[in-house]
């Protein structure tokens, strides 16, 4: 379940909901092409006044250029967003294949769980003693991995059904923040999978025993980098926060 909410790829356009929802007969890009229409009666009506209110206005050419290039990307917007999760995801598998063949095993999820010494273990559970502190924190840690990954996989959704949104506002240079907003975060939801690939490959590439204390410390070190791989991300090149913990600060931040 990990990997499929982690290692995002152009499979997540292909559900009957996307299909529907992108049509363009009645979906969002006809929506968003009706408020293009609203731009356009406002543009219009700026140019008749700007003679007599002396502001300066974008040349209709100019303006006419821009509208019909934005007009084939609100509708092509499925296939533009399909072909960034496809070079993104081609990095992610690239990654992975290298880090299988310097490794020689390979780079998921399903395999870090499976090598854990906290899994199938028939000893005894005694949260009190240390090694019940480190499973723990181990399970916990999973939790919130799985948690964060799922919210981040929902994020992208959402993002993709703004794509034509995001595009309509490159009509006006004051709604064009909008769009630089909407490209950094999806993007930087988007890398923070290549982020992750790496931390693996540093992880099997350290050939942790399971048995030895300090290998299960930074086993488990690992995981807890993992569960922040989306704050790291967001501090670098900005975004939004899936992590479990700073939302709920932030919640109860607004609640007071």
């Amino acid at each position: 379940m990990l990997d499929k909410s982690v290692f995002v790829n152009s499979s997540i356009l292909e559900d009957t909901f996307f299909n529907s929802i992108f049509n363009t007969s009645f979906g969002l890009p006809i929506i968003a092409n009706s408020i293009l229409l609203g731009f356009v009666l406002y543009y219009c009506f700026k140019l008749m006044l700007s003679p007599f209110s002396g502001t300066a206005i974008e040349k209709p050419y100019q303006f006419l250029a821009k509208l019909l290039i934005i007009i084939i990307c609100i509708n092509f917007s499925p296939f533009i967003c399909k072909k960034i999760l496809e070079i993104n995801s081609l990095f992610t598998e690239a990654l992975q294949e290298l880090g299988s063949s310097i490794c020689k095993q390979e780079i998921s999820f399903n395999n870090l769980i499976s090598k854990s010494a906290y899994v199938n273990t028939n000893d005894s559970f005694n949260i009190f003693s240390f090694n019940g502190l480190l499973k723990s924190f181990y399970s916990f840690g999973l939790i919130n991995l799985l948690f964060s990954y799922s919210i981040r996989y929902i994020m992208i959704k959402i993002f993709i059904l703004l794509s034509p949104f995001a595009i309509l506002s490159l009509i006006t240079v004051s709604t064009s923040w909008f769009f630089k907003s909407w490209l950094r975060t999806l993007l930087s939801l988007l890398f923070v999978q290549i982020f992750i690939v790496i931390i693996l490959i540093l992880l099997f590439a350290l050939n942790l025993k399971t048995s030895d204390l300090f290998s299960q410390i930074s086993y488990i070190s690992t995981i807890f980098i993992l569960t922040k791989a989306n704050s790291y991300i967001k501090e670098l090149i900005g975004g939004i926060s899936t992590d479990i913990n700073t939302n709920f600060i932030n919640l109860k931040s607004l609640l007071k």
